[in-house]
């Protein structure tokens, strides 16, 4: 955790650095979309004993995704709203069939945020912001012990918060990166006939430290 969190400052510094001779003028307003990839890390939450080396403890992959937003610049203060749609790389890594993950053999699937962001100017180009909100995920369910996906997966509900910095590189387009912890503590099994299972309780931590590049309109 210690490690993600100083590659998070490190990229942030990076991205905060002065590379711009002088300011690209007023933005950080208005719509705005995005392309996000990123590191991406979903396992046992703090209720589950994670202290050993079943190797489904967790699963790790890349994570890549398109955003969309609307934000508003009232001066030295940024707010807005965003939502994001990605997909995921990471899948339990094991050949032989287990629960030890609580989940069995599964790949990360689609993920959806809708949330709300707020910020100040660290200069007219630099914005440091935190965030906030809903997110839904889907684990696929592989086939025995093969990387098949089945119809079968699980749905889980819960929060995402986050903070990150953001680089105006001209009065349109921009880049940042950004640092990401999603809690999901409900979720139901959706079947292959298209039944779903009645609601149950989770407890699964999910960290992601991605970059992205966007336009603004």
């Amino acid at each position: 955790m210690k490690k993600i969190m100083v590659a998070t400052l490190l990229a942030g510094s990076a991205v905060a650095s002065p590379a711009l001779a002088q300011d690209v003028g007023p933005t950080f307003t208005g719509p705005r979309v995005e392309a996000i990839l990123g590191y991406d890390h979903t396992g046992a939450g703090s209720t589950v004993d994670n202290d050993n080396d079943r190797d489904d403890q967790k699963i790790d992959g890349l994570l890549y995704g398109v955003g969309a937003g609307y934000d508003v610049n009232l001066g030295s203060a940024v707010v807005g709203v965003e939502g994001e749609f990605t997909d995921s790389t990471a899948k339990s890594s094991r050949s032989n069939l287990t629960t030890d993950f609580g989940f069995g053999r599964v790949k990360q699937g689609r993920d959806l945020y809708i949330g709300a962001r707020a910020g100040i100017l660290a200069s007219p180009n630099t914005l440091v912001y935190v965030k906030g909100g809903y997110t839904n995920t889907k684990l696929d369910v592989l086939a025995g012990t093969t990387n098949q996906e089945t119809d079968t997966s699980f749905k889980l509900d819960g929060w995402r918060v986050g903070g990150g910095v953001e680089r105006a590189l001209t009065s349109n387009s921009f880049a940042k990166v950004e640092y990401r912890y999603s809690k999901y503590d409900s979720g139901h099994i959706t079947f292959d006939d298209g039944t779903t299972s009645s609601e149950f309780n989770v407890d699964t931590d999910r960290h992601q430290v991605v970059a992205s590049v966007g336009w603004r309109f």
